[in-house]
């Protein structure tokens, strides 16, 4: 969602598809046709919620408690229409190194207005300027997230995954997803000639 402003002075991370793109100042809120994508708030705990469950009967989303989203609330981000919740997702930390986009939710509403790219994009931002090295997810739409520059990988090149959460699920080895991965790089700074650090 390219939205995220870096705070860092020092160091500057980006997904490897930002990283194609002209440097340009992003925002943190950011409108997307009807849609305004902005962090979550306490506020929006109730709908996220709602938003998920609504979902869950799909069978491609694992349900969430009320409690759990409102103790996490930070990780979230959310597109709004007006005052409404239309879309969620979560950024999960799996290890020092790795990030996953979790309860990923468009309302039918706004589907294919490109508001679930732009969520994503925010989280791959989000993720690169904490420090993660990779962003993954496990879904039954791997078309969709390949389309975003996502890969396709063998469950087990995600074992903090499988460690955290597949061994507790009761879908462990048949619930049907496929791993992606997103390796989010550094991006180049420029040379500091070696006589102006004395100077």
């Amino acid at each position: 969602m390219r939205v995220a402003q870096t705070t860092s002075p020092v160091r500057v991370f980006r997904s490897r598809r930002a990283a194609m793109r002209p440097a340009r100042s992003r925002k943190r809120v950011s409108a997307t046709r009807e849609s305004v994508i902005r962090a979550a708030s306490a506020a929006d705990v109730h709908a996220i919620h709602r938003l998920i469950q609504t979902h869950v009967a799909d069978g491609h989303l694992l349900p969430r408690q009320r409690d759990e989203i409102a103790a996490h609330i930070s990780r979230f981000v959310v597109a709004v229409q007006g005052r409404r919740v239309v879309a969620c997702a979560d950024l999960a930390p799996l290890s020092r190194g790795v990030a996953e986009v979790r309860s990923l939710v468009v309302d039918d509403s706004v589907r294919s207005r490109g508001v679930g790219r732009q969520l994503v994009d925010e989280l791959a931002s989000r993720a690169a300027e904490t420090g993660f090295d990779t962003l993954c997810a496990f879904t039954h739409l791997a078309g969709y997230f390949v389309r975003m520059g996502f890969s396709i990988v063998p469950h087990t090149w995600l074992p903090e995954k499988i460690d955290a959460d597949c061994r507790s699920c009761a879908h462990f080895r048949t619930c049907g997803q496929y791993a992606v991965m997103l390796p989010l790089v550094r991006a180049q700074q420029p040379c500091v000639p070696l006589t102006s650090l004395h100077a």
